[in-house]
């Protein structure tokens, strides 16, 4: 009898909370098909947390969204309330509580890096303007789709009336790989790795930082230069295998991440959503008011961070050595061309 009450609780709970709503673009791809089912069964917002999913996609692949929309209804999850299908933005759009971006243009073959940048534009200019006329103002945006630092600040740009800090791109796949690295390198679980930082784009400049670093070695922790004992590994190979790691993973499968990238996804939101551990920070793309590490101002950079009531908070006065600074420049100075060469297209 006891059980049957806990159950009954259980189900008036569920009846009783707003579900959220969030919604996955290029939903038909493969990241989606590793996210989706992560999302709906309670990974990201809690497993007592009823969700609405919608799923965007361009209509040629409707056939195949609606495969993936079966898929989800047959894994009878408890807390999924509905799987909305749609290739329209103002269905997609409203009253949305998490908006995670995932469809973007990929580079072909041939193609120019400014056409890549002008068809990215047309494609997150929509998206936010879409956002700033059908979602909810309260809305967290996480952008995924490449040139994912870039596509954010477009979608910001054209949601005027959405606060900044509410967008954010996905740089948590590249701080995974960082902690992945040096607890193989050191022999423990990753989960003994804490406080690296990726600073700048989600590319082959962007600078995986382990100055602050720390690693629990046989219960202390000590800093990661003493745990790795390879101080030209770190400042050379470690930092190399991290940008072009998703490089290798495309040669190596014949397709990009998508199992680590969901998973990067849904730590990045589940951080958003109930905060970052004390004494811990992770990395994310976020909006630089040009006040912080001598980043200049409106760009979406990573910077390492920490998030307390749905809020992020860039973490202040780390030191940065002359090393740190060069590349965290470079990296930057990268994303001032981006944002310059896309802006030229918001007009047009």
């Amino acid at each position: 009898m006891k059980c049957a009450n806990c159950i009954l609780k259980y189900i008036v709970f569920l009846s009783q909370s707003e579900p959220i709503k969030v919604l996955v673009t290029g939903a038909a791809g493969q990241i989606a098909y590793s996210l989706l089912f992560s999302i709906a069964k309670g990974d990201v917002f809690g497993k007592d947390q009823p969700v609405i999913l919608v799923l965007l996609d361009i209509p040629v692949m409707m056939g195949v969204l609606e495969g993936v929309v079966m898929e989800l209804q047959d894994c009878a999850i408890p807390v999924l309330r509905e799987v909305i299908a749609t290739d329209k933005e103002e269905v997609a759009f409203k009253d949305l509580d998490v908006a995670i971006l995932v469809g973007s243009m990929p580079r072909r073959e041939g193609m120019e890096r400014k056409d890549l940048l002008k068809a990215n534009v047309a494609i997150f200019k929509s998206q936010g303007a879409a956002l700033e006329k059908y979602a909810k103002k309260t809305v967290k945006v996480l952008v995924v789709g490449n040139p994912a630092n870039t596509n954010c600040l477009i979608a910001a740009k054209s949601a005027p009336s959405i606060p900044k800090e509410n967008f954010s791109c996905l740089t948590r796949l590249d701080h995974n790989r960082a902690r992945s690295q040096v607890a193989m390198r050191c022999g423990v679980p990753a989960s003994h790795v804490k406080n690296v930082i990726i600073w700048g784009n989600h590319s082959s400049t962007q600078y995986p930082d382990v100055h602050h670093c720390k690693v629990n070695m046989s219960g202390s922790e000590v800093g990661c230069f003493e745990a790795v004992k390879d101080d030209a590994w770190l400042k050379g190979d470690f930092i190399s295998t991290v940008q072009l790691r998703g490089a290798a993973v495309i040669k190596a499968r014949k397709l990009s991440s998508a199992m680590s990238a969901a998973k990067a996804i849904c730590d990045h939101v589940r951080d958003i959503w109930f905060g970052t551990a004390p004494g811990e920070f992770v990395s994310m793309g976020v909006y630089s008011s040009g006040n912080k590490y001598g980043v200049p101002e409106d760009l979406i950079y990573s910077f390492p961070v920490e998030i307390k009531n749905k809020t992020w908070k860039i973490v202040n006065d780390l030191p940065v050595n002359d090393f740190s600074r060069s590349k965290m420049d470079a990296t930057a100075a990268e994303l001032v061309d981006e944002r310059d060469t896309a802006v030229t297209f918001l007009g047009e």
